[in-house]
């Protein structure tokens, strides 16, 4: 009888080894000065200030932050679509996106990669679009866990977790606590599904519609998978800069990422009792992805509202003096953006209006 061997269960250390080879070099491009080296560590290392007088932060009451998250069946798609390298981006933007509604700086990122068996080549391009997401945030990638799993994933699949820390200052803290009426409400443009309701977007697609990722749709201007991969848009940069412009006041009342539950759920998460936000329906442009997908699967406006983001990423809710100075500097930042919506007394709750 053969002896039993590691690579006959399905995990070759060999391969295993060449794999992680390939990523020191890419976490590298993360790091910033408050990274401490470690090489070949069991954790990694990150002071919370400079040690260089010119860039620190020197904080008074520091409140660390944690948010984790995953892409989804989205993943699904980029499997379809053999494309791996935008889907990193898309792990590090939920996570990112939600350290920065309590107005938090991130600072590291952890991933975790579940795989059936070792593949370099996908590691690598998977890795490689976390990189390019912790760029864009100005954190860094700090660590992760490679999970080999045959029995777990079929051939083909894989999946992806992320764990991002920031930091804030404790009295700059957002929580929506100072929100109050006549406050005004701020919706930043998304990059199309992000990577919310990807269950119902495929079913409708590839089900109902009988699409493949390769199929060209006039009505988008590109392909199925192309309008379904686009990478979250990640908000730290433009966010981060209209915080610190306004550091004496108190401008941004409230920030909420908009991921499952759309916008209603998500913004009234934050609310503080007897505030009511009423949105302006048609006050923004819907991306002609939404429209599509809502055609194609004959889907009520209610599903539609409560499943995707519709087009808006991103609301603050601000001071109304400087609505449209903060809107101003999202505009300088390349970022479109409208006035939604606006507060008033009420039951906790986000309504619908009109425009």
């Amino acid at each position: 009888m053969a002896k039993a061997t590691y690579k006959d269960a399905g995990v070759d250390l060999d391969v295993y080894r060449q794999a992680m080879a390939r990523l020191p070099r890419l976490l590298g491009k993360t790091y910033t000065p408050r990274v401490m080296p470690l090489d070949g560590g069991f954790a990694g290392l990150f002071q919370l200030d400079f040690s260089n007088h010119l860039f620190a932060r020197r904080y008074k009451d520091p409140v660390l932050v944690s948010c984790t998250d995953g892409v989804g069946t989205k993943l699904k798609v980029a499997v379809a679509a053999g494309v791996h390298n935008t889907v990193g981006i898309d792990l590090v933007a939920m996570s990112v996106n939600d350290a920065l509604c309590c107005g938090a700086e991130p600072l590291f990122f952890l991933d975790y990669v579940a795989m059936p068996k070792d593949d370099p080549a996908l590691l690598e391009q998977v890795v490689s679009g976390i990189v390019d997401g912790c760029i864009q945030a100005d954190c860094a990638l700090l660590g992760g866990e490679t999970a080999i799993l045959p029995d777990i994933y079929a051939p083909g699949d894989y999946d992806l977790a992320g764990f991002c820390v920031g930091v804030a200052e404790k009295h700059r803290v957002i929580d929506g606590r100072s929100i109050e009426p006549d406050d005004l409400v701020i919706g930043v443009a998304s990059t199309g599904l992000h990577s919310n309701g990807f269950s119902l977007a495929r079913k409708i697609a590839f089900d109902i519609g009988g699409h493949k990722v390769t199929d060209h749709v006039e009505e988008l201007g590109e392909t199925v998978g192309e309008a379904l991969l686009h990478p979250t848009q990640i908000y730290v940069r433009p966010v981060r800069s209209v915080l610190t412009y306004y550091r004496v006041k108190n401008v941004v009342h409230g920030i909420a990422h908009i991921t499952g539950g759309g916008l209603c759920e998500n913004l009234e998460r934050i609310l503080p009792d007897g505030i009511q936000v009423v949105i302006d329906r048609g006050s923004w442009p819907i991306p002609p992805v939404f429209t599509w997908l809502q055609r194609l699967g004959d889907v009520d406006q209610t599903e539609m509202d409560q499943v995707f983001n519709m087009g808006v990423g991103l609301v603050l809710v601000v001071s109304p003096f400087y609505a449209e100075s903060i809107r101003a500097q999202f505009t300088r930042a390349g970022l479109n953006n409208w006035l939604i919506g606006r507060v008033r007394k009420g039951k906790r709750s986000v309504v619908w209006g009109k425009k």
